[in-house]
């Protein structure tokens, strides 16, 4: 069934209504509730179904704005239910605005579902970007305040004007109670209506190749190197003799290979995968011979912390896929890798890396592509017989289990999360209910908590660590290297260790919070501590910071106790980050020092 989109009504200060206009009597249905300001957007009002779409009219006849948008519904509308609806802007043709940096040529702006009900905001913008479509800016989020409302300043010469709306969502008979508008004053300035005018298309932003790929379209190998801020032609080093203390490289992307990007799609395709988790696999074969711990900074400014570091893992846990692994230890191995990606994406680039595969690094063993391929082959019937090929396999445990302990503190809740996890890749559970039962020990929380701190020097870590609240105990090598010579005097490190893991063993009493601050480069450094946080019971939080090597180095040069420019070259060579899984919490930290993702936590979203 088709449904009209209803007329939005103007708010009672907003300039841009005329006589035809709905104008909201009263702003009750807003008052005291959260509500969310988005952008306003100048294009055509567009419903898209599973099996169709429509303008404004229910019978609108085709014109050649709308075929683009017709295609985008052909991708994507296999993935919204039957009965469900998107509405949003098509955008593009030009109206009244002339935009150059478009996300993309349609919007989002509410999702409805078979009861006629639309979801909330967050539910919208999640489902949205599964589909591969972005929503309008955000320029507002709070509790329904009229002055602050009144107080926002757009642009009117690119800015048609905003939306407010309830963040909870609302049946069809509440549209004009929750939702309203404010449009700049002589909205429409042009002559001719664009509907009888010739089509110009609206300018796309760089970013727009990324939301191509979310939907479902086809790659464009050299827009998404330009969207990445990567090349695929090494630049000229412009200081070869790394005098500058920088040895971070060029930008640069390996040679693409289209076979490979094609496969990969083909791929991901056949298991049902859009939006980020299509993203990202695109993104990881195309840039498959990168070093993780480069990569992953580099991402995110263009994809945020979260796609940054999925991209990245993949990228460094694929070639794993093509390298033999015990059969009797398979299950229990894929369980603990589906904590760090998602198995089908995983194994969809490990086999597609193969079509076209880059030169092994030296520190990689080789494999023969026909071995290769037949270890990804076996594994991903290994993954398929586990029920682990879905987008979130462990969905079920983590649902039921959040369910059962939500009365529980957030820590006590996460670590027995962890150990519900390693209990079913085991073997040793198989129901939530045997979960809850398994879980019984640690629901009393007395267990210390361990945050250990990784990241190179001048990553951020200590200033977080700052911030958190609660700790009783620091453990910082720096602290103890001043107190014997100097803070970046390296030739005591062994001594320094032992006293260090000394004072971390007698800190982990029951109950207590401590912080261990040190780079934690490796593995084999973080082992040392987590034997010593496994003696002592503790739930071990890794707290990863990503930063570029530029921004390290520069932040380096102006800290009060500097370490040497080749300690920190030698540090960024040894570093290698914690994949999720690799403690019962990880949280990762971005160049701001803030903690903008989290993998391992029971309240958290599926990878």
């Amino acid at each position: 069934m088709r449904v009209h989109y209803p007329r939005t009504p103007h708010l009672p200060w907003s300039p841009g209504a005329t006589s035809d206009d709905v104008r909201a009597g009263e702003l009750s249905g807003l008052l005291g509730r959260e509500v969310v300001v988005t952008e306003k957007l100048d294009g055509e009002n567009t419903t898209l179904y599973r099996d169709g779409l429509h303008a404004r009219s229910l019978d609108s006849a085709h014109h050649p704005s709308r075929t683009w948008v017709k295609a985008l519904q052909g991708r994507i509308g296999p993935a919204v239910p039957d009965g469900w609806r998107v509405c949003g802007e098509n955008m593009f043709a030009r109206h009244s605005i002339a935009y150059r940096d478009l996300e993309s040529w349609f919007y989002g702006f509410s999702v409805w579902d078979d009861a006629d009900r639309c979801l909330d905001w967050d539910a919208t913008v999640r489902f949205l970007r599964r589909l591969g479509v972005p929503a309008p800016p955000v320029l507002w989020r709070g509790d329904f305040d009229e002055r602050a409302l009144r107080a926002l300043r757009l642009d009117t010469g690119r800015q048609e004007g905003f939306v407010v709306r309830t963040v909870a969502g609302f049946d069809r008979a509440q549209f004009a109670h929750r939702v309203a508008k404010w449009v700049r004053p002589r909205h429409v300035r042009t002559d001719t209506h664009w509907m009888h005018a010739a089509v110009v298309e609206n300018g796309l932003a760089p970013a727009a190749a990324l939301w191509a790929v979310r939907s479902g379209a086809t790659p464009d190998v050299p827009a998404l190197l330009a969207a990445l801020h990567l090349s695929p032609d090494p630049a000229p080093d412009p200081d070869p003799t790394g005098s500058t203390g920088s040895t971070e490289p060029t930008p640069t992307a390996p040679d693409p290979s289209p076979a490979a990007v094609a496969d990969v799609c083909a791929r991901l395709d056949a298991l049902g995968r859009s939006g980020d988790a299509r993203l990202a696999g695109v993104l990881a074969v195309l840039l498959r011979g990168a070093r993780r711990e480069w990569l992953a900074p580099r991402l995110i400014a263009p994809l945020g912390l979260p796609l940054a570091r999925r991209v990245a893992d993949l990228v460094g846990l694929h070639p794993g896929l093509h390298r033999p692994y015990p059969d009797d230890e398979r299950r229990a191995g894929l369980v603990r890798l589906a904590q760090a990606a998602d198995l089908g994406v995983l194994h969809a680039v490990a086999a597609a890396a193969l079509v076209d595969p880059p030169a092994c690094r030296p520190d990689e063993p080789s494999v023969t592509t026909d071995d290769a391929r037949a270890q990804v082959e076996w594994s991903a019937l290994h993954a398929e017989d586990a029920a682990l090929l879905g987008e979130a396999p462990l969905h079920w445990l983590r649902t039921g289990l959040r369910e059962a302990l939500a009365p529980l503190d957030g820590e006590v809740a996460d670590r027995c999360w962890a150990e519900a996890r390693e209990a079913y890749a085991r073997g040793r559970i198989s129901t939530v209910e045997e979960a809850v039962a398994a879980t019984w020990r640690w629901r009393s929380g007395a267990f210390p908590r361990l945050v250990q701190l990784v990241g190179p020097s001048g990553s951020g870590k200590s200033t977080f660590a700052g911030r958190l609240a609660g700790t009783d105990s620091y453990v910082s090598l720096d602290e103890l290297r001043a107190a014997r010579v100097a803070r970046a005097d390296q030739r005591d490190n062994a001594a320094v260790l032992r006293e260090g893991l000394d004072r971390l063993d007698a800190a982990l009493t029951a109950g207590a919070n401590v912080v261990w601050d040190a780079t934690s480069l490796n593995a084999q450094q973080r082992t040392l501590v987590r034997s010593v946080a496994q003696r002592r019971d503790a739930l071990v939080t890794h707290a990863v910071a990503l930063v570029g090597e530029q921004e390290l180095v520069r932040r380096n040069a102006a800290r009060a106790h500097p370490v040497p420019a080749a300690v920190l070259s030698a540090q960024l060579r040894r570093f290698t980050p914690p994949y999720p899984g690799q403690a019962h919490r990880t949280w990762y930290l971005g160049p701001d020092g803030t903690l903008g993702d989290t993998a391992g936590t029971l309240a958290g979203e599926d990878a």
